[in-house]
């Protein structure tokens, strides 16, 4: 048994689907499933039901699933602290950020990081915030940037920015022309919001339901532009945040109105595995964001 068996079989894990798991880990299918057939005559249990529909794995081959992610996040470790990449700011660093957050981030902050960072190579991974936690669990990803919530209360957090959420409303609302607006007003008015999955969806909820507003319970959004469209059709009003608005008041047929007692905001972060040898690497990545960000929101 080696390293790259463990990893073969986590692959085939995540993917369940020999071809997959075979192209996720470079090799070729009949590679993969020897290495496989290899690893059960040596442990002299079956790991996998074969059928030729789909793949199941026996409880046996669950546990030691389970128990390959845990050693291949020690061995990634080790190579951190081996190679002392922690104190350098060269090499390859996986970081997976949200939807609500990377698309208006990252443009803004990816040519800073490869200026002050030039032997850094970052790699991307959108997804939503469970798969981001998951991910980071298992040593996927190296960090995450996303807005705090409960599930992150596990990692490290290093703050980034507060980032305040507007009011978007269709530009011939009542409110359109109207350059600040209470959280009161909301009262009993009824907003769009994202689906399920979406952590901007409980946050939003939260401060719209204190105020006394509702959802619409006949539409969830898949993506913030969707529901950006949605306004500008005339179809209802929602929150966004700040950096997925334009500098323009009014654009495109919406209006985003700044909002106040309380101005809505939520707090962005980058979440690492508490003892990664690599934290003097992020606390300078989140050190060129934090700066760059607060003057970019105050302005």
């Amino acid at each position: 048994m080696n390293i790259r068996d463990l990893e073969y079989l986590v692959a085939l894990s995540e993917h369940l689907h020999f071809r997959k798991a075979a192209e996720a880990c470079f090799v070729s299918q009949p590679t993969l499933s020897a290495q496989i057939r290899k690893l059960e005559d040596e442990l002299g249990v079956s790991l996998l039901e074969r059928t030729s529909r789909r793949v199941l794995f026996t409880d046996a081959g669950l546990k030691l699933v389970e128990q390959a992610q845990k050693v291949l996040l020690e061995v990634k470790i080790l190579s951190e602290l081996a190679s002392q990449q922690g104190d350098s700011m060269a090499g390859p660093l996986h970081v997976g950020f949200i939807p609500t957050v990377g698309p208006y981030l990252l443009p803004k902050v990816i040519p800073l990081l490869k200026d002050a960072f030039p032997q850094l190579e970052l790699f991307l991974h959108e997804a939503q915030t469970h798969q981001l936690v998951e991910q980071l669990e298992t040593g996927k990803l190296d960090c995450i940037i996303l807005a705090a919530v409960k599930e992150t209360e596990a990692f490290m957090e290093l703050p980034l920015y507060n980032e305040p959420m507007v009011l978007a409303v269709p530009e011939q609302h009542d409110w359109a022309k109207k350059p600040e607006l209470s959280m009161l007003a909301l009262n009993g008015e009824t907003l769009l919001m994202l689906g399920d999955g979406h952590c901007l969806r409980d946050q939003a909820m939260g401060f719209c339901f204190a105020a006394g507003a509702n959802e619409d319970g006949s539409f969830k959004a898949t993506s913030l532009e969707t529901l950006r469209n949605m306004v500008a059709a005339g179809s209802g009003i929602t929150l966004l945040p700040k950096l997925a608005t334009p500098k323009e008041a009014i654009r495109d047929g919406v209006s985003y109105i700044k909002l106040n007692e309380p101005e809505p905001t939520r707090l962005i972060t980058l979440a690492y595995r508490p003892g990664s040898p690599l934290r003097s690497r992020y606390e300078k990545i989140a050190q060129s964001i934090n700066t760059h960000m607060v003057t970019l929101l105050e302005a």
